[in-house]
């Protein structure tokens, strides 16, 4: 089973998967960006404000496609339970609000056409659903993708995609304590599992 952790920065989802692995040690536990040469080049990105919105989506791309055949098909094929802290739907998510100015009609489909050839769909998703400007505040606003006004454009992606695929998402309030909101999840894991 491939489960995966999604929402804005500073949503908690981090935090969950952390508290994920000491309850599920056999689980492969993983993330995105990754730590391979290819997650270091989307970091640098991240802390570039002027990285061009459409070369920094085929970073991420490449990122994945990594990810996929170096850790997530290998372990499904052992049968591992495999939990990401974040996976393809930030990139749909994120890249599409980025993008959202530039000539793609629907940055979006575009975001999403350009992963369904060789990407692997969750099989479920916790979705840390948080306010932008909570988000914001929690996260720091250290980067580009903290800002509140940037992740009320995230918000809206990830909403589209919940609302193409509402059977895959699980939503868990965010803005409850940090015990409750880890009761909700792990409760939600021994649902799927």
């Amino acid at each position: 089973m491939l489960l995966t952790l999604e929402g804005l920065d500073g949503s908690g989802k981090t935090t969950a998967w952390r508290a994920l692995r000491d309850r599920y040690p056999s689980a492969v536990f993983t993330r995105e960006p990754t730590d391979s040469w290819y997650g270091d080049a989307v970091y640098r990105s991240i802390d570039d404000d002027n990285a061009d919105p459409l070369a920094e989506l085929f970073l991420y791309t490449a990122d994945h496609a990594d990810h996929l055949s170096r850790v997530v098909r290998p372990a499904l094929d052992e049968g591992s339970l495999v939990v990401s802290d974040r996976y393809s739907d930030s990139r749909i998510a994120y890249q599409a609000a980025t993008l959202a100015d530039s000539p793609l009609a629907d940055p979006f489909e575009y975001v999403r056409d350009l992963h369904a050839p060789f990407s692997r769909s969750p099989d479920a998703t916790l979705f840390f659903d948080v306010d932008p400007e909570t988000a914001a505040e929690r996260s720091g606003e250290t980067n580009k993708f903290e800002r509140a006004d940037y992740l009320r454009d995230v918000r809206a992606q990830y909403e589209r995609l919940i609302d193409a695929d509402p059977e895959r998402f699980v939503r868990i309030d965010a803005t409850q304590t940090r015990e409750t909101v880890l009761d909700d999840v792990f409760a939600a894991v021994d649902r799927l599992r």
